[in-house]
């Protein structure tokens, strides 16, 4: 196991013991957007199968060839997505975190019939209102989730969010998971690098860890 990852395998387990919880619940996402190949093949290298990319064309050119090689691997979307990019997120993809409107959840929906795919996907919930951010306000989230389950026919296991950056993310956390429990949705993806400790403790499932794992991201040439 590489030393990143060591250490933050390390720290996860602390935060879950912290708040009595079984690390075992907890998933570390690897959040791979924009990394060399010599980090990809080294976390590979040391175990890790999970990963996070943002963007749907980026994750093709990193993934395609490797899912060939590790089949094991789990890749999970969590930047926004474009409705003309569902068919090829779907194709590559095992799990959606930012279903934030209708028209997105429509496209997934009709590419997973096509493709003969159901992925496990999250409704990404603005829990600061921020207009510049993707995601469904708290209060539209349960007719956005009743269309997402009984029109578009996806399967919904949890809520994802990203709090803002100049808020204490303990309260946007807090939100998520008071609302992930009204509507008994079991996961609950939320917490980076940053905070990962302070959402484990506030009931995360699934946390995001981009720089803490690989380092600093090298700057676009």
């Amino acid at each position: 196991m590489s030393e990143a990852r060591r250490s933050i395998v390390i720290k996860l387990s602390e935060a879950a013991k912290l708040a009595g919880r079984d690390e075992s619940d907890i998933t570390l996402i690897a959040v791979s957007k924009q990394q060399p190949d010599e980090r990809i093949e080294k976390s590979l290298a040391s175990g890790q199968r999970i990963f996070g990319e943002n963007r749907v064309q980026e994750a093709f050119e990193r993934w395609q060839d490797r899912k060939l090689e590790y089949p094991k691997l789990e890749l999970h979307l969590i930047g926004p997505l474009q409705s003309n990019k569902a068919q090829a997120a779907v194709a590559l993809f095992d799990v959606i975190h930012t279903v934030d409107r209708p028209k997105i959840a429509t496209a997934l929906a009709r590419e997973m019939t096509v493709a003969g795919r159901s992925l496990p996907c999250f409704i990404q919930v603005n829990t600061g209102e921020e207009d510049q951010k993707a995601g469904i306000a708290p209060n539209e989230l349960e007719r956005f989730l009743t269309f997402c389950r009984d029109e578009a026919g996806l399967q919904i296991v949890g809520l994802m969010c990203i709090p803002p950056i100049d808020e204490e993310p303990a309260m946007h956390f807090a939100l998520l998971k008071k609302l992930a429990d009204r509507h008994s949705l079991p996961q609950i993806s939320m917490g980076m690098s940053s905070d990962f400790d302070t959402a484990i403790r506030f009931g995360a499932t699934h946390i995001r860890v981009g720089s803490a794992f690989f380092g600093e991201r090298p700057p676009r040439p």
